[in-house]
């Protein structure tokens, strides 16, 4: 497993993200557009972490994760560079959530069914492995969830099955169960998760579950 991690974004979710990477031994820097933001978190982040501008950060990671906002996505991957992004796998945890307020608890997203946002990532940059992951809980519940014993559910897909199998070695440590749905279409059907997942938040300030798919 490669050990450099490069993040792509300075939000929550990418500082919760890095903090578990350190937390299981893997170098982090974060990309952002301005680092003096995470003086803080540098300074509790130990010697195996850094920031950088995006570019940085791309060129610095084995393993990409993009974790902006969805309206972000494309033009943090363009400041990335190509270049940095060219046969890596990307953790994508991005969902394409519009700007307009929920109605009714509903999440309101810019784009439909026939194509995710994944998917057009992936169509910009197609020399990169991106694998959907992490867009349908809450950066709280991300790394190592406590539910008892039980191991929630992440549903993952992409084009790459060697992305897909980082993916899924990260999940193994992050204390996930890993459902494979397939090809980056799967996407359209993943990132909706988002949408239910936020629902019961919404009504009933209620955050703290997961996903669990059931076998017989």
């Amino acid at each position: 497993m490669k050990t450099k991690i490069g993040i792509l974004g300075s939000g929550m979710v990418g500082q919760v993200l890095a903090d578990g990477f350190l937390k299981h031994g893997y170098g982090v820097k974060i990309g952002t557009r301005d680092i003096n933001k995470l003086s803080d978190w540098k300074a509790r982040a130990g010697e195996k972490a850094s920031l950088g501008s995006f570019k940085e950060a791309a060129a610095y990671g084995e393993i990409l994760v993009l974790a902006v906002k969805g309206t972000a996505a494309l033009d943090v991957l363009k400041m990335a560079g190509s270049e940095n992004l060219a046969g890596k796998t990307i953790l994508d945890a991005t969902n394409p959530i519009d700007d307009k307020a929920p109605e009714n608890g509903v999440l309101r997203f810019f784009t439909d069914l026939d194509e995710s946002l994944m998917e057009k990532l992936q169509k910009a940059f197609p020399n990169a492995h991106f694998v959907k992951v992490f867009n349908s809980v809450g950066n709280a519940l991300m790394v190592n969830p406590d539910y008892n014993g039980v191991k929630p559910t992440m549903f993952i897909c992409g084009n790459n099955e060697n992305a897909k199998k980082v993916a899924t070695t990260v999940l193994d440590q992050f204390d996930w169960e890993t459902e494979d749905m397939g090809m980056a279409e799967a996407a359209r059907a993943i990132e909706p998760l988002c949408i239910l997942w936020c629902i019961p938040g919404f009504l009933q300030n209620s955050w703290t579950h997961a996903f669990k798919l059931l076998k017989k």
